[in-house]
């Protein structure tokens, strides 16, 4: 049976960037079916300033992330994943916690955009939410509730190669 809202976490090594962009993003254009989270192996704590100027570029909203360890949804009551995500290559390579209900995972890797140069990082930023925009419009394109566990695992995982 198909869940009526599936649940999407974004993993990045300090959840200041594009962890946050993909939430944003997924939240935006999932039309409630879709409620997205972010979280990092090694939270900074704090949001690069440059995630909430290009999220408010975009016109979408720029308040209420913030910066978090995935600790906070491997723990009893949090949300059943359905998806994991990490978009960046040093998460990728981390043991992750033990998500509740085997979530679908897949690596949508891509460059750190704060690790641009400077005279480059705010195109960096602007050119990370693209590609994230495009991977999450081509995720919520799939016929989610026509394909089965094994063929989503695929679909998902070659997105990340776009």
């Amino acid at each position: 049976m198909e869940p009526n809202i599936y649940n999407v976490l974004f993993i990045c090594t300090g959840n200041s960037a594009r962890s946050i962009l993909a939430e944003a993003l997924m939240n935006q254009l999932g039309g409630g079916r879709f409620r997205a989270y972010s979280a990092g192996s090694h939270p900074k704590g704090e949001l690069h300033p440059l995630t909430l100027k290009t999220l408010a570029a975009q016109r979408l909203p720029a308040d209420g992330y913030r910066s978090k360890s995935w600790e906070e949804f491997a723990r009893p009551g949090s949300p059943e994943l359905h998806f994991v995500f990490t978009v960046c290559d040093q998460a990728a390579g981390e043991v992750c916690p033990v998500w509740p209900g085997q979530p679908i995972s897949a690596h949508w890797g891509m460059p750190d955009p704060a690790a641009a140069p400077e005279a480059q990082r705010e195109q960096a930023f602007v050119d990370t939410f693209v590609t994230l925009k495009r991977r999450i419009q081509l995720m919520l394109a799939l016929p989610l509730a026509s394909l089965d566990r094994i063929a989503l695992r695929r679909e998902v995982r070659n997105i990340g190669t776009h």
